[in-house]
């Protein structure tokens, strides 16, 4: 409860709502939802890496890093997929449908224990999160584009290091909800 918060537009905004939802889907392992005194909601994805390379090879996606699939088009393009249904289904619940993702992301490497940036029974650190990932959330605000980014890491055998990427901000399907069924209300 003490993540709730809302929207400036007054609407409920409940991050971890939203987040599960998301992670329901086998090819998310992971999602950080923004929103809270903002126009709208807009979320950081890690792909789950077991069944995004399953899905890979039936697709014939050739890949050599997390970072590849992360950044990969088509994968983009599948959990846009399932940022839509979530879309959908917060839409059709008039208590949340402010909460709908307006933009999302995948982040170029997984969030880690060892980088401080889950607990150890893995949840989410917000607070780490939004300062070592301060440059993406306002990206997630200003608009669809790619950007670079440098991110501190702890390696298994205790040395420090940076990973690095390319990120794409990317616009997501929203729904408007009329006579109690949602529908199209801006494409990506």
């Amino acid at each position: 409860m003490r993540d709730v918060g809302r929207l400036r537009s007054g609407e409920l905004f409940a991050p971890k709502y939203v987040e599960n939802k998301l992670k329901f889907f086998p090819v998310i392992k992971e999602v950080v939802a923004f929103g809270d005194g903002r126009d709208y909601c807009t979320a950081m994805i890690n792909i789950e890496l077991s069944a995004i390379t399953n899905w890979a090879e039936r697709n014939g996606i050739s890949w050599g890093s997390y970072q590849e699939l992360a950044a990969h088009p088509l994968v983009y393009d599948l959990v846009a997929t399932h940022v839509i249904d979530v879309n959908r289904a917060l839409a059709a619940d008039p208590r949340m449908s402010g909460a709908q993702i307006r933009r999302f992301l995948i982040l170029h490497k997984e969030l880690d224990a060892d980088d401080g940036e889950l607990t150890r029974t893995q949840k989410v650190r917000r607070n780490i999160i939004v300062d070592r990932y301060a440059v993406l959330i306002d990206a997630l605000y200003q608009g669809p584009g790619s950007y670079e980014i440098e991110t501190p890491v702890m390696f298994e055998d205790g040395r420090q290091g940076t990973v690095g990427g390319k990120v794409r901000v990317r616009d997501a399907e929203t729904f408007v909800t009329r006579g109690g069924s949602p529908s199209q209300a801006r494409a990506a």
